[in-house]
C-alpha cells in the first residue's frame, strides 16, 4: 500500500503552470487604481504540448470599510508573438508548446469614490490545464498590497527582560516583497546600532511564496489515516496538513517517524515524531494559522533562513533572526546571526510582542539595555567633552 501512495504521488501534476509573475501599482490615485502583472504561461512537460482554453481572472478585495460602491474590472491580454488582441475580453484557446514560456498581461482596474480603506487585492488566476490528463481547472493565487503604513505608526517600545522592544508594523506581506528590502523600509527609520531585528517565520514563507492552496492538494491513504492520530489544534490533524508534510518529507519518513514517535511515547519520551520527521512538521501552518487572506492557505516553514538573516546583517548592519513565536510562550529561533545571545532573544520575545491576531506587526526590533545603556553613556560623554 505504501509503495502504491509513493507511486501515486510520482505521477506529474505541473504539466502547465502559471507563473506569480511581477506586479505593480501602475496607477495609484484616491478614486482609481490599476494593478498590472506580466505573467508567463510555461508547459513544464517534458514530451508534451499543452493547451490552455481559459484564463480568467477573479478578484476579493480586503478592506476596513464598506465595497459597495466599489467596482472593479479584469482583463487577461495575450502577449506572445502573433497575439491577438480582443476588443471583447475573450481569450482564445492556446496551444502551449513544448519548453514554452508564453508571456500574458493581467491588467485589475478598482474604482470608486474613495479607495483608501482598500487593504488588499486578492487575485485568484483560473485557468485550465487541457491534455493527456483530461480537462484540470487550476487556480494561481496573487496577493497585492493597497495599503501601506508609515514608519510614524511603529513607535511604541514596550520593556522586555533585559530589553525594550518595538514591533514593526507593516503592509501585507507577499510574494512580491524581498526581507532585505522590507527592513530598510520600515526598521531603518527606527534602528541604532546594537539593535536586533526579528522577522516571523510565517511572513518570511509567505513572501518566499511558500503557501499551498488545500483545494490542490490531493489526500492520500497514508495522509488520511495519520491525521486522526494528532491533537485537533495541531496543523496535521487534518488530510491536506498531513498531506503537505508527506509531499515535502515523502511518506517513509513520515510513516517511519510516526510508528517510531507512538513506541517512544509508550517510554514517555514526547516529540520524537517532530525531531524524525522534518523541520517542516513544526513549522507547517493549516488553514487558519495565519492572517488574512493567508488564513485559507497551508503555509510552510521558509526556506534560507540563515541565507536571509545573514544577508539582513551584511546590508543593514542590524542583528537578525528568524523565529516562530505564539501566545503559549514557545519561542523557536531558525536561524540568527553569530553575534546574538540566544538567551537574551528569547527572553525578549516571551510575551509574543508580534502578536498572533491581525496585528500585521511581522517584524519586531529589539534593543538590548546594557547596549542602550552604553550607547547613552557615550553620548553623555561627548557631550561634556570640553
Amino acid at each position: 500500500m505504501l509503495a502504491l501512495e509513493v507511486q501515486y504521488r510520482q505521477r506529474p501534476t505541473r504539466t502547465l503552470d502559471l507563473s506569480l509573475g511581477k506586479w505593480e501599482l501602475a496607477v495609484y490615485e484616491p478614486q482609481r487604481y490599476v494593478l498590472v502583472g506580466q505573467l508567463e504561461l510555461q508547459n513544464l512537460a517534458r514530451r508534451l504540448e499543452v493547451m490552455t482554453p481559459r484564463i480568467d481572472a477573479e478578484v476579493k478585495l480586503l478592506s476596513s470599510g464598506s465595497l459597495d460602491e466599489i467596482k472593479v474590472k479584469t482583463r487577461i491580454i495575450p502577449r506572445f508573438k502573433d497575439a491577438e488582441v480582443r476588443e471583447d475580453g475573450y481569450w482564445e484557446g492556446r496551444v502551449v508548446k513544448l519548453g514554452a514560456r508564453d508571456p500574458i498581461e493581467a491588467v485589475i482596474e478598482i474604482e470608486g469614490e474613495d479607495l483608501r480603506d482598500l487593504k488588499v487585492a486578492w487575485i485568484q488566476l483560473h485557468y485550465v490545464y487541457y491534455g493527456s490528463q483530461g480537462w484540470i481547472p487550476k487556480v494561481r493565487h496573487v496577493i497585492v498590497p493597497l495599503k501601506f503604513p508609515s514608519a510614524e505608526e511603529s513607535k511604541r517600545w514596550r520593556p522586555a527582560t533585559h530589553a525594550d522592544v518595538l514591533p514593526i508594523k507593516t503592509h501585507l506581506l507577499t510574494h512580491l516583497d524581498d526581507p532585505v528590502s522590507v527592513v530598510k523600509r520600515y526598521v531603518m527609520p527606527h534602528a541604532q546600532p546594537g539593535d536586533i531585528v526579528t522577522i516571523g517565520e510565517s511572513p518570511l514563507a509567505i513572501m518566499q511564496g511558500r503557501f499551498r492552496d488545500p483545494r490542490e492538494v490531493k489526500p492520500g491513504w497514508l495522509a488520511t489515516r495519520l491525521c486522526y492520530m494528532f491533537f485537533p489544534t495541531s496543523s496535521l490533524a487534518t488530510a491536506c496538513g498531513m498531506q503537505t508534510l508527506i509531499d515535502i518529507e515523502g511518506a517513509p519518513r513520515v510513516l517511519a517517524a510516526f510508528i517510531i514517535g507512538s513506541i517512544a511515547k509508550l517510554f514517555g519520551v514526547k516529540g520524537m515524531f517532530y525531531r524524525l520527521a522534518g523541520e517542516q512538521a513544526r513549522l507547517i501552518d493549516d488553514v487558519t494559522g495565519t492572517i488574512p487572506p493567508y488564513d485559507q492557505f497551508i503555509v510552510l516553514g521558509p526556506d534560507k533562513s540563515q541565507e536571509i538573516v545573514d544577508r539582513i546583517q551584511r546590508e543593514t548592519g542590524l542583528s537578525a533572526a528568524i523565529v516562530d513565536v505564539n501566545d503559549l510562550k514557545a519561542v523557536k529561533i531558525l536561524a540568527a546571526s553569530s553575534d546574538i545571545s540566544m538567551p537574551l532573544l528569547k527572553q525578549a520575545l516571551i510575551d509574543n510582542p508580534a502578536g498572533n491576531a491581525n496585528e500585521q506587526t511581522p517584524v519586531v526590533l529589539i534593543r538590548p539595555i546594557d547596549a542602550a545603556e552604553k550607547r547613552s553613556a557615550i553620548g553623555l560623554q561627548s557631550v561634556n567633552q570640553p
